[in-house]
């Protein structure tokens, strides 16, 4: 039974996660209660921080169907635990898309196929449940109304701000994301989902999806504390501070108290004030008052919160903030998604397309999908600026999800519940901690053995054992751990880089690959008109310049620039997107749009309207004065009117209108978009046969071309019948008009930037959804792929007609003379027999989105191999970008993503370091947003990670020596029963460690990107090297010095009246000092001794680990730090050299002869240029050394990308060989080549 009832939630999602079921067992209960008072409430602690041991220590195994409560483990590489109580509603029906009122109220079972929410018909609260109170009211009323329906007991828990409801059909917890968990079909939305609902069935469906906002709850402070405070490690400082107290070191106690205390504040503060900006940021506009329809035409204002799936809502002509998902039935809307994407230009949403029963495509029947339709979707958050509406008929949009459902639901959940970023440097950190608290447990049993040994009381025994182990463990770690982070992120704050989770600051410091979008980062987000390549008769005319001209005005093809756009005019401006901007400005048209009076009057909707400048017009005969001004004008006026949009969708990869000339009867159709699509959809005879030459002459020289075409529609198409029509009537038989040839140019920092990024050893990849030979051609340009290196074109062919999927490999021309492909073959040949490293940098792997997804699909052992050397990915859509990254990822790469957000969110949220290139602060797509427009932040970015990273380790290398030199220190005054005073504990831990914490971690970061990258955990070889040298250097002299003191001549044991510096004013010690003295034994030689020593060895070792060059500014230029090591070395020596009776009184120091102080300072002299010696030798040669003793043999490389890479260079038949020149020729039979293909 325990395998077979591990139910799986969210199958195939991000979220994925195992569910067990589980019911409390009383017996259990009452064993943990027990046990948590006899260990005095430590197990409950240890229950709270283990879910899983909680759930197993007082729960029974049961079944999913069963459960009271259940636990949750998630699937990804974290494998983290979560429990959940399952709660009971009762509801009058148990689908929340059932209509109550035509449910037949005969007594089914309510677990029949029907119902699939609910529950066996058990009698209510036959499992010891009680209905949930907060749900039980609004279902009691409910159910009371519906006397005769037999309340259902419907069974969920809440997870993440999401319902999970038992599904008894699938037997299984389901989330309810809203309409679309119907699958409806398009024609399905309008002719049964859009006429709305009564209020019964919204208040029905209530119950199941919840109130309709987004609730950013804030934690109350006290709620947060405690979540704070019973972090393990504050549990470990108060368990240290009680000890410290027990053993009388109030002052140390007081003053750790103090530290944790500041810690938890700031931390408690920062929390606060993210939970409150994120509630303000969704609070904003989370509740508005909508229009919505009611099923018998009604319409009625309803708050926001009070939407469900399937309600109908207005949306009103002078715009509003969208309160969840919805989908067009009617009517256009320009909406700012800024919010959602980071872009903001304004973006036009068309209805949902309805076409008539006897011409359904495809899209009639396929199921609505927000991704798949979302330019006919208004999504939540986001910002309707105006809509477009027919008299009489409202702009209606039926609500698709509610809540936390919604795109913005999601991004907030994203925020809210982050994936834990898993980064060696932190698994190390606990590694190291669990060494460092094995050390403690050497010094634990030696203290005891000792002590017992001396015969030393029982409770003085314990607490000594004990403050070892709070000695080996630093408590001010996790601070110091995160100063270098937080100031990395003022930093780069200074830079114009936002950061919404700080932790990745450390990770961008490892990337090793950084994935570019093209437009709008590489290159500039405007393109420029370059020309235009005219069809007529089949066959291309020369290039001209542009289209501004008279004789072409009348032309199809300039009437197919003005109108096939999405263009509108806002406030006066026209604004859209760039690309057609440009296109519409080279005609020099001008548009105009109907006001509301104007379209008020008409009885449809006034169409926009191009027509040409009158001085482009040809001139009209001259007017004589009797003829009628008007009618003159209106025969002179060539004005057409756009009908209808089927905007640019990225899948399809076009656009197209329909539009009609003033006066004519018949409409024409006009499309643009992507030339290989355009051409596929026009008359074989209109498309020039040397049209794939010309295009790819194009495209290699960096070109962005858009083909055009045009139809003229059938007669019988009418206003209201274009209105309703599939995309796909119209799209086909086109007649193909030309080329418009747009040039994109290179930012100026680009070039600059990728050689910098080239230099430092960061692989650079091209992710476009252009055209691929444009981005080859791009990627040549700014210097991606080297002049001299070869690209290979992978063209996957999916299998059908029962043939196996196949791919094509293709080399690309070189931009110089293009050398015969055997040519190329004997040279690539050469070189794999000649020089074998040298092949990895001579080949580029190109592919499209259509090629990736077959090759991710048919060849996954090939996709590991092509991602190793791909440098150009074109046509990617969206979730295409995502899995790249993911593939990337999965040969251990540390990927960094920057793109302009707009369509990269995905895949910025799924790189290691993503940044996207915004106006806006933080743009919740990705964690890093830059205000500077180009991709200079990349190397910025990286540098900084990387300094924070190197910061990082000298923080935890210097916290790790700082403890064990106290550890040292403290363990060889044990062995002669003294100890530390509470007054030194509290300088070293304060005046030294804090001061020297601080300020070690503000060195800025090193000016260029080196090629070396830094360890990525603290667990590598130099790196555990350096720490064990300083530590044995640290052990040597200060046993040295507890050694040698105990040989001088001058040596007695201390007692209050010894005096041995022949000072004649020496301190009387009183006799309260005295049992002091006899309780502790703190004032002596030794420890005098040890602590100067030991203090100096603080200092040193600050000054070993600041390390600044190649990562960071070198430490001199740190000047707080310089300053604060300054002046605590010349107040040592001052207090060394020259006592003070008063601070020998307060440092519980005593006095020693001058020349034991001089001993003393040439044994530090000689301790600094040991530890210096050792550190600088380790830094030159350590690599090089520890590779050699760790492993003679030649060493297998960690990361799998070079694993790969050793594999491919010795592999005969990597690169592929080119098979065919051009992709138009049947693809020859090659043995060898379909030989990789098995194989893989």
């Amino acid at each position: 039974m325990e395998k077979e009832d591990l139910k799986v939630l969210n199958k195939g999602e991000e979220e994925e996660m195992e569910l067990q079921g589980y019911r409390l067992c009383r017996w259990r209960l009452a064993l943990v209660g027990l046990g948590v008072l006899c260990t005095g409430g430590f197990l409950l602690l240890l229950l709270y921080w283990m879910p899983e041991w909680c759930v197993k220590s007082t729960c029974t195994r049961t079944t999913a169907r069963d459960a009271e409560v259940v636990l949750l483990r998630s699937t990804d590489e974290f494998r983290r635990w979560f429990l959940a109580r399952v709660r009971v509603m009762l509801a009058p029906g148990s689908n929340p898309f059932h209509s109550l009122e035509t449910q037949t109220t005969s007594p089914s079972s309510p677990s029949s196929p029907s119902c699939p929410f609910s529950s066996p018909a058990s009698p209510p609260l036959a499992n010891g449940h009680t209905p949930h109170p907060s749900d039980g009211s609004p279902a009691q009323e409910l159910i009371s109304r519906f006397a005769d329906y037999q309340p259902t007991q419907i069974r969920y828990f809440t997870f993440h701000s999401t319902k999970y409801y038992w599904n008894d059909e699938v037997q299984n917890f389901e989330v309810l994301t809203g309409l679309e968990d119907l699958q409806v079909s398009c024609s399905t939305l309008h002719s049964e989902h859009s006429t709305g609902l009564t209020r019964n069935q919204q208040e029905y469906r209530r119950l199941f999806f919840g109130v309709n906002e987004i609730a950013v709850k804030v934690p109350s402070v006290f709620k947060l504390l405690i979540k704070e405070v019973l972090n393990p490690f504050y549990i470990f400082q108060l368990f240290s501070v009680i000890l410290w107290s027990a053993d009388e070191y109030y002052y140390y106690a007081v003053a750790i108290v103090f530290m944790s205390v500041i810690s938890i504040a700031t931390s408690l503060y920062t929390i606060k004030k993210q939970y409150v900006m994120l509630h303000d940021m969704v609070a904003a506009h989370s509740i508005v008052r909508v229009s919505v329809c009611r099923a018998n035409n009604d319409i009625e204002e309803i708050l926001s919160t009070d939407l469900v799936p399937g309600d109908v809502i207005v949306i009103p002509s002078n715009g509003t903030i969208m309160p969840c998902d919805a989908v067009l039935v009617s009517g256009t809307c320009i909406v700012n998604e800024s919010m959602l994407t980071g872009e903001s230009v304004p973006v036009t949403k068309t209805n949902l397309p309805n076409p008539g029963p006897g011409e359904r495509g495809e899209e009639a029947y396929s199921a609505y999908n927000t991704e798949e339709h979302k330019r006919h979707t208004l999504f939540c958050g986001t910002n309707v600026i105006q809509t477009r509406f027919y008299t009489g008929e409202l702009v209606k949009a039926v609500v698709v999800r509610t809540g936390f459902s919604t795109a913005k639901g999601q991004l907030v959940r994203s925020i809210l519940y982050p994936k834990p970023t898993d980064f060696k440097l932190y698994r190390d950190a606990y590694l190291f901690l669990l060494c460092l608290v094995a050390v403690a447990g050497i010094g634990f049993v030696y203290s005891i053995v000792l002590s017992i040994m001396n015969k030393v009381p029982a409770k003085t025994i314990i607490i000594e054992s004990l403050d070892i182990i709070t000695i080996t463990v630093p408590p001010a770690l996790p601070a110091a751990m995160t100063a270098g982070i937080v100031y990395a992120q003022r930093r780069l704050k200074r830079i114009g880089i936002f950061c919404i989770s700080p932790q990745r600051i450390n990770i961008c410091g490892q990337i090793n690959l950084v994935c570019f979008d093209k437009t709008g980062t590489l290159t500039e987000d405007g393109l420029d008109l370059w020309g235009v390549q005219r069809v007529e008769n089949g066959s291309f005319h020369l290039s001209e310049e542009n289209a501004y001209k008279e004789n072409l005005v009348k032309s199809q093809f300039v009437a197919c620039m003005a109108t096939c756009h999405s263009l509108t005019k806002i406030e006066g401006q026209l604004s859209g997107d760039p690309l057609d901007l440009k296109m519409f400005e080279a005609t020099g048209w001008i548009l105009e749009e109907a006001t509301e009076e104007e379209t008020s009057l008409h009885n449809r909707i006034m169409p926009t309207v191009v027509r040409p400048p009158k001085q482009l017009l040809p001139p009209e005969p001259a007017v004589s004065p009797e003829q009628d001004m008007e009618l003159y004008e209106l025969s002179s006026a060539y004005e057409i009117g756009i009908v209808r949009q089927f905007p640019f969708s990225s899948a399809l990869q076009r656009m197209s209108v329909v539009a009609r000339l003033l006066g004519e009867k018949r409409m024409d159709a006009y499309m643009k978009g992507a030339p290989e699509v355009v051409a596929g959809l026009c008359k074989k005879e209109t498309v020039p046969e040397n049209f794939a030459e010309v295009l790819e002459g194009y495209t290699k020289q960096g070109f962005r071309v858009i083909a055009l075409a045009h139809r003229r529609l059938e007669s019988k198409l009418t206003w209201h019948k274009v209105q309703n029509i599939n995309r796909d009537h119209i799209e086909a038989n086109m007649e193909f008009l030309g080329l418009i040839i747009m040039q994109n140019k290179l930012k100026p920092e680009t070039p600059g930037v990728l050689q910098d990024l080239h230099r430092a050893n960061i692989r650079t990849v091209m992710v476009t959804g252009d055209n691929m030979l444009t981005a080859i051609s791009v990627a040549r340009d700014c210097g991606m792929i080297p002049p001299q290196d070869t690209v290979i074109i992978a063209d996957a062919i999916p299998p059908h007609d029962g043939q196996a999927a196949k791919i094509t490999w293709r080399y690309a021309d070189k931009p110089t003379k293009t050398s015969r492909l055997e040519e190329v073959n004997i040279s690539l040949e050469d070189v794999c027999h000649v020089d074998e490293p040298k092949t990895q940098e001579l080949y580029h792997f190109a592919m499209n989105g259509k090629s990736f997804a077959v090759i991710a699909e048919h060849f996954p052992d090939m996709l590991q191999k092509l991602v190793l050397h791909g440098t150009v990915f074109a046509r990617m859509a969206p979730d295409q970008k995502t899995q790249l990254i993911e593939a990337l990822q999965g040969v251990d790469y540390f990927v960094g993503m920057c793109g302009d957000g707009a369509n990269d969110c995905g895949a910025l949220k799924r790189a290691h370091g993503g940044i996207s290139l915004s106006e806006l602060e933080a743009s919740v797509a990705s964690p890093f947003t830059s205000r500077t427009p180009n991709i200079s932040c990349v190397p910025s970015l990286i540098r900084e990670g990387r300094a924070a990273l190197i910061t990082s380790f000298c923080v935890f290398k210097f916290m790790a020596l700082y403890s064990i030199i106290q550890y040292i220190s403290v363990t060889l005054l044990y062995s002669i029963l003294s100890n530390l005073g509470d007054f030194q504990f509290l300088f070293i831990d304060i005046a030294i460690i804090l001061l020297i914490v601080f300020t070690m971690s503000l060195n800025p970061a090193w000016k260029e990107l080196v090629s070396r990258r830094p360890p990525s955990g603290l667990i590598s070889g130099p790196l555990l090297f350096s720490v064990l040298t300083q530590i044995l250097i640290c052990l040597g002299f200060q046993t040295i010095t507890f050694l040698w003191v105990r040989q001088q001549p001058w040596y007695t044991v201390w007692m209050p009246l010894t005096d041995v510096c022949n000072l004649t004013s020496h301190i009387n010690v009183s006799d309260h000092n005295d049992t002091e003295i006899d309780d502790h034994n703190i004032q002596n030689f030794e420890n005098t001794s040890l602590f100067y020593v030991s203090c100096f060895q603080y200092l040193i070792v600050a000054i070993v680990f600041s390390k600044g060059k190649p990562f960071r500014q070198p430490s001199y230029k740190n000047w707080p730090f310089v300053v604060s090591a300054v002046s605590l070395y010349i107040f040592l020596l001052f207090i060394m050299f020259h006592p003070i009776e008063s601070i020998d009184e307060f440092l519980e120091i005593v006095c020693v002869p001058f020349d034991w102080r001089l001993k003393l300072f040439f044994i530090i002299l000689v301790n600094a240029a040991v530890s210096v010696l050792v550190e600088g030798v380790i830094d030159l040669r350590g690599y090089k050394c520890l590779s050699r003793l760790c492993c003679p043999r030649k060493m297998m490389p960690k990361a799998r990308y070079m694993h790969l890479a050793q594999e491919l260079s010795v592999d005969p038949d990597w690169p592929p060989k080119p098979t065919t020149t051009t992709e138009a020729k049947p693809r020859p039979e090659n043995g060898s080549t379909y030989q990789i293909m098995i194989n893989s």
